[in-house]
């Protein structure tokens, strides 16, 4: 057998292309996507990218904000090293033609939650977009990379699991993806994959996530024996567009930034009491604020007012944001937006090295996929973008070097996927059934505000729902929403798992068992198969050539 390339990326937001286009300087890159590779989480970011670039900003000033919003538990190391190889990376992004807005010859720089200093780079109010599109122009210009859309991994493939010898502990070497378009399962090996697919925003019944936000990468790799820390930590973003029946839509933090105030039904500015930064607080604690706020009213939202802001300002500054509002019939030149929170970003993730590199040779985790150590319990507004640039960059440097020595290692021989026995004609109605119930009770029982009651509420609904799914994907042949389900069922049950392993309450964690903050030195919370090691869940990792478990 040979290898299909020698960077296998599942992913195509910043962390994944900006990864493949400095890959493709040592060699061929695959980009695997689960539907067409504009569509990323990185493609609905508003905000933008922070990083020091202004005259009386710092990066002493920028990793001590990052480190209060992180509410103690961030990895220093890690902070300093986004924050000082962050303006690099930025101003390459600015090379390359992102048309990042500017002012008097420099760049314009906005505001967030949580920062002392105005830096944050935006292209409009569609920073993510403008991102995507001209990293991806180029990825699809360059000659050493290539695309596979429309195709949706399955099960990372290791030695290990294939029952073959691996030099220095367990290695991976590619996956088993399933072409969405021919129904075909594909083995796709390579001398480095990369996971940079993303968050699990879809976990949740509430999301500003797009559909593909189903935690795949965290799943997969924790099934592959890899690490996973700190999932307990899921960033609600305060402020996503109140309009039930429709797809959630964010509000900006930018709008916050730029003097928008948050209030209640009756007007009152009600988070002036709760912080100091009163509306520009860090975001669990804004969260929180709304959760409380609307529980003490009975309200279904609050009401973020921008109306005390010049007019053509608001439409210049945040148009999409201004058309969207008024495809609704809202204008916030004159009203204020209805606002609630959603599930918006995770902090946690599969555990890596400052290269990215995670605890299985040969496989990388990059952007919101990751935990770098970066956010700690609580992530600072706009620090993602940066996160998916500096170590995105920081893990072609180390998967670069380490490639030699891979390419002298022969491949075993891989085993094709066992394609299932059946196909059910209830199929998509159990599919739909325990993809609703998941994100239900994961939003009721596991969101902003939790207990120890609702957390093993929560667990004994899992344990159920986890064996009806993983019987299901034995018995059944594979399709995209099979996968998806198995993938946020997994990644619901680490998170359950990781909080009712925090008894206190840190940043994004808050429990009303543990309303405190806890004693002595925090550290993050980490989930190893041995852990969970006798759970049905996890055996076998792949299904490759075996038949299923009685």
């Amino acid at each position: 057998m040979s290898y299909d390339a020698d960077y296998l990326v599942f992913g195509s937001g910043i962390a994944g292309i900006w990864f493949a286009l400095k890959a493709a300087e040592h060699g061929s890159v695959l980009v695997v996507t689960k539907r067409e590779a504009s569509e990323s989480n990185t493609r609905y970011a508003q905000g933008g990218i922070a990083s020091v670039t202004a005259v009386g900003d710092s990066f002493e000033q920028h990793v001590s904000d990052t480190l209060v919003a992180g509410a103690g538990l961030c990895d220093l190391a890690a902070v300093e090293r986004a924050v000082r190889e962050g303006p690099e990376q930025v101003q390459a992004l600015s090379d390359i033609g992102v048309p990042f807005d500017q002012s008097g010859g420099a760049f314009d720089l906005g505001r967030e939650g949580g920062h002392s200093q105005r830096r944050v780079l935006h292209a409009g109010d569609v920073t993510g977009k403008a991102i995507a599109a001209v990293l991806l122009e180029a990825a699809r210009s360059h000659p050493n990379i290539r695309f596979a859309e429309e195709t949706v991994a399955i099960d990372l493939i290791t030695l290990r699991r294939l029952g073959a010898e691996a030099p220095d502990g367990d290695r991976c070497i590619g996956a088993y993806v399933l072409d969405k378009r021919s129904g075909e399962v594909r083995t796709m090996l390579a001398r480095n994959t990369v996971l940079a697919t993303g968050g699990a925003g879809k976990v949740y019944l509430y999301t500003t996530n797009p559909d593909v936000a189903t935690g795949d990468g965290i799943a997969m790799a924790y099934r592959a024996g890899c690490t996973v820390a700190n999932l307990e930590f899921v960033q609600f973003h305060p402020t996503c567009l109140y309009q039930p029946g429709s797809k959630g839509f964010l509000i900006s933090e930018a709008l916050r930034g730029e003097g928008g105030e948050l209030r209640n039904a009756a007007g009152e500015p009600f988070m002036r009491g709760l912080h100091e930064m009163g509306a520009l607080a860090p975001r669990d604690i804004v969260a929180r604020g709304i959760d409380m706020e609307m529980k003490r009213t009975g309200a279904d939202c609050v009401y973020l007012d921008m109306t005390h802001l010049p007019s053509d300002f608001l439409v210049e500054r945040f148009p999409t944001i201004h058309e969207t509002c008024m495809s609704f019939g809202i204008d916030m030149r004159k009203q204020p937006i209805p606002v609630v929170p959603a599930c918006h970003y995770f902090c946690g993730g599969v555990e890596v090295d400052l290269d990215g590199g995670t605890s299985m040779d040969g496989l990388y985790a990059i952007g919101e996929v990751a935990y770098t150590g970066l956010h700690g319990a609580n992530r600072l507004a706009s620090n993602s973008l940066l996160e998916g640039l500096v170590f995105g960059a920081r893990a072609v440097a180390h998967a670069a070097a380490r490639i030699h020595g891979v390419a002298a290692y022969p491949l075993p021989e891989v085993p094709t996927w066992n394609r299932g026995r059946a196909r059910s004609p209830d199929e998509a109605v159990i599919v739909s059934q325990n993809w609703d119930e998941i994100r239900r009770f994961m939003w009721n029982y596991v969101g902003i505000v939790r207990s120890t009651k609702r957390l093993l509420r929560a667990r004994r609904r899992i344990d159920l729902l986890l064996s009806e799914i993983v019987e299901y994907f034995w018995d059944h042949d594979v399709d995209n929403d099979i996968i998806e389900l198995r993938n946020i069922a997994m990644v619901s049950k680490l998170i359950i798992e990781s909080a009712l392993r925090r008894t206190e309450s840190r940043g994004l964690h808050y429990t009303l068992d543990f309303p405190d903050l806890g004693r002595g030195t925090p550290l993050p919370t980490r989930l190893d198969r041995r852990q969970l090691e006798g759970a049905f869940w996890l055996r076998p990792v792949l299904r490759a050539g075996a038949t299923a478990p009685k």
